[in-house]
């Protein structure tokens, strides 16, 4: 797991691929030629995006899905702004989009399932445009409607029960024994995939390696949001009195809110931990100078993603039709390259799980099975 940030989509694209407040608050931040060298193509698009439920600033996936943006800007001497619609309907989106648009932003990068039907209706507005839509695919809105990508598009999506399994194999690893909890946000498929992946990965430990760490039903909970970051800190709070040593929050601000609550009580001398979700959030939970109370993260690249989108449109590689899915074998998902709360023996541990996973020895269902909710 220990590797920089590679070529993810090139590595995906090797694969078989199926799918699976107005405006006012922006950012525009033209940049230089960066690090790029006299070899990077010349950039002749401007890079936007329209931010999902919550802020840029979310420690979370909008906050990656941007510093991908910003990289490549910095590379490849682009210019990218971001909007933040007033709401999350459809309406919304599309407002925003159009801005960008008419604004010259030609390449729009979407994070969330919320811009399915946007970007559905915009693939045939804008033609010229290309649109990059992050765990989400296009289509109608209506009952039973098929994904259409068209070739201006490409769909990403994330094998996430992947990289909740490694979560879970970490914190079985490090904690031994005693009871592990699971936060979400909304309860849809991407956040359902991290607790379905996390219970398999504390399973496969306790059955393999030795631990015994216990999931109760009442410590798995989806909270219905990703932004209210005070229940975040209640539902963190019930679970920690409960006697849950470690929380896996998949949850945004929600999620900003139980790590907050695991910080307030690491100052306060209890032994408990928390796992951060999409990005390393491990600087989130510093608290007493350099100790953080985050004892790993469930990690999407989301921000090599974005990256490799904008470096692929730059070479004229842009895979326009396509839903891609990244996973461990492409790199895609996995743990921080540093986790400094977790061992040398149990990093070598879970690097042979993941080395496992990506080999096909071990088979991690995107399903719930017989698993709690």
């Amino acid at each position: 797991m220990k590797k920089g940030v590679i070529s993810l989509i090139s590595l995906a694209l090797s694969v078989t691929m199926l799918a699976g407040c107005g405006s006012s608050n922006t950012g525009t931040e033209p940049s230089g030629s960066g690090s790029a060298g006299e070899e990077t193509p010349k950039a002749n698009f401007k890079v936007g995006m329209v931010t999902d439920a919550g802020t840029i600033d979310d420690k979370s996936f909008n906050q990656g899905t941007f510093e991908g943006i910003v990289k490549a800007s910095e590379d490849f001497g682009l210019e990218h702004k971001y909007l933040k619609p007033g709401g999350e309907t459809e309406a919304d989106y599309t407002k925003e989009i159009t801005n960008l648009y008419d604004a010259g932003f030609k390449f729009i990068v979407t994070p969330g399932f919320k811009f399915e039907t946007a970007i559905f209706k915009a693939q045939d507005r804008y033609t010229d445009a290309k649109f990059v839509l992050i765990d989400g695919a296009p289509n109608s809105g209506e009952p039973g409607a098929e994904p259409v990508v068209k070739e201006n598009t490409v769909s990403i999506f994330f094998a996430e029960h992947e990289s909740g399994f490694l979560a879970g194999v970490a914190a079985a690893l490090h904690v031994k024994e005693g009871q592990a909890g699971f936060i979400g946000g909304l309860e849809i498929p991407p956040v359902q995939k991290f607790n379905w992946g996390f219970q398999q990965g504390v399973n496969y430990a306790n059955e393999n390696l030795g631990t015994n760490l216990v999931i109760n039903k009442e410590n798995v909970v989806y909270q219905g949001s990703f932004d209210n970051v005070a229940a975040g800190g209640q539902l963190a709070a019930q679970m920690y009195n409960n006697g849950v040593d470690v929380i896996f929050a998949a949850a945004g601000g929600v999620g900003v809110g139980a790590i907050t609550e695991a910080k307030s009580r690491a100052e306060q001398g209890e032994d408990i931990w928390i796992i951060g979700v999409d990005v390393d959030q491990y600087s989130d939970g510093i608290y007493d100078g350099d100790k953080s109370v985050v004892l790993t993260s469930a990690v999407k690249k989301i921000d090599a993603a974005a990256y490799d989108m904008i470096k692929a449109e730059l070479d004229g590689n842009f895979p326009g039709g396509q839903t891609i899915t990244l996973d461990a074998k492409s790199d895609g998902v996995g743990l921080p390259e540093e986790n400094p709360n977790l061992s040398e023996e149990v990093l070598s541990q879970v690097d042979e799980v993941f080395n496992k996973i990506k080999s096909g020895e071990v088979t991690v269902s995107a399903e719930q099975g017989d698993l709690i909710k």
